[in-house]
């Protein structure tokens, strides 16, 4: 059954692009109607990506990530250089700001980069308070990459909503709409189970946000939610003689070897459920089934989404390596990145890579993360089908999607 459900809960990612000094802070500013950027003469000013969540006039709430000029020079300049070029895979649209007439390798490689990952840009002509666009090379860049060139007076915007407008048309709705997580599997009254652990690792006085989401979602489709621990359920399916339509677990209850619940009630985890949702899922099956393959040596990669505090038995730092190489009984090598950190071996030197479930990044940051794996032709899978595969669920968790 098809998923059409869609919520308007998002924030689109917008990178500003440039050389030093070409009054990218001035834009941002102008943008948003606020004064949220540091403005200054001096180039250099914004050293590193600054990301800001802000609401662009008649638009929509968007992260603006504000980066350091292109152009920047000598050994710390080449890293920031590096920075601002990460923020590429970050984003859902790009703005290219130009002035003083200057456009020319730097602004072309920038382009280039954008093509290749297929990203939609805005180029900006700013500052035409201080300095005039010359009509022959606006003319030029026009011809050359059949785009307008949108000019901007700093000292007296104008021309905003022509931007605005152009926003609008670029950005695909998928960067601030998502489908329903479950909307194709459960229906309005159906009940779903949800089986939460509360140890160690759980936050204080909360759910994890995989967690949260999926209450959402559930609510959003007008079914009903029942959040229960796990030493909780048999007790309650027993005594209420409710059956429900669908059980999502902790992927680390799947170590155990008592059921989780009768077979005759779907049952799935948190982060597959989210790995279906933003991830690469057909590949995520393609790539599971590669844990029962490993070999002695190779190096495995453990991507999180977020950065939080590690405990003693962290899930990603510690459980799944130790499960994985007691599966494989082979001697295997593992890295962990966090956030949107550098990997800095290349992909190529791993023989897996396994994904959390993403619930802190966009789709498309995840999609982009996993895409070099991808082509490097790099197995890939996720947290909670990885536990679930080492553990003998796997083929019940993946029973609700099938």
């Amino acid at each position: 059954m098809a998923n059409n459900k869609t919520s308007r809960n998002l924030k689109p990612h917008i990178g500003i692009f440039g050389r030093r000094n070409v009054g990218k802070s001035a834009f941002i500013n102008i943008l948003t109607g606020q004064d949220v950027a540091i403005v200054s003469d001096i180039p250099g000013t914004t050293t590193d990506p600054v990301k800001r969540s802000v609401e662009i006039l008649d638009f929509s709430p968007v992260v603006i990530i504000d980066t350091a000029g292109i152009d920047d020079f000598g050994a710390l300049g080449e890293k920031r250089i590096q920075r601002t070029r990460q923020v590429l895979s970050q984003i859902d649209l790009a703005f290219l700001l130009v002035t003083d007439n200057q456009f020319g390798e730097i602004e072309d490689n920038l382009i280039k980069d954008f093509d290749k990952r297929k990203l939609p840009y805005v180029l900006v002509y700013s500052k035409t308070d201080i300095s005039t666009p010359d009509k022959q090379l606006i003319k030029s860049i026009k011809d050359k990459y059949n785009k307008e060139v949108f000019p901007v007076n700093t000292a007296n915007p104008e021309g905003l909503k022509a931007i605005v407008d152009e926003i609008k048309r670029l950005i695909p709705e998928t960067a601030y709409t998502m489908s329903s997580i479950l909307g194709d599997i459960i229906e309005k009254e159906d009940i779903v189970l949800l089986i939460v652990s509360i140890d160690v690792a759980a936050p204080a006085g909360r759910l994890i946000l995989p967690q949260v989401q999926v209450i959402r979602d559930i609510l959003d489709n007008r079914a009903v939610s029942i959040v229960l621990q796990f030493s909780e359920v048999a007790q309650f399916l027993k005594t209420t003689g409710i059956k429900p339509k669908l059980a999502i677990a902790d992927s680390q209850l799947f170590y155990r070897k008592e059921e989780i619940v009768p077979d005759d009630i779907m049952l799935t985890g948190f982060s597959i459920v989210l790995a279906r949702h933003k991830g690469n899922f057909q590949e995520y099956i393609k790539g599971t089934p590669k844990i029962g393959s490993l070999k002695d040596g190779d190096r495995v990669l453990i991507l999180e989404s977020c950065s939080h505090h590690v405990s003693c038995d962290d899930i990603g730092r510690v459980k799944i390596p130790r499960w994985m190489r007691d599966f494989s009984q082979k001697q295997l090598e593992f890295d962990v990145v966090a956030g949107l950190s550098v990997i800095n071996r290349p992909i190529t030197d791993y023989a897996l890579v396994v994904q959390c479930g993403g619930c802190m990044v966009t789709r498309k940051q995840l999609h982009q993360r996993l895409q070099v794996a991808i082509d490097a032709g790099v197995p890939i899978t996720n947290y909670g089908m990885a536990i679930a595969f080492m553990h003998g669920y796997y083929y019940r968790v993946m029973e609700p999607f099938l």
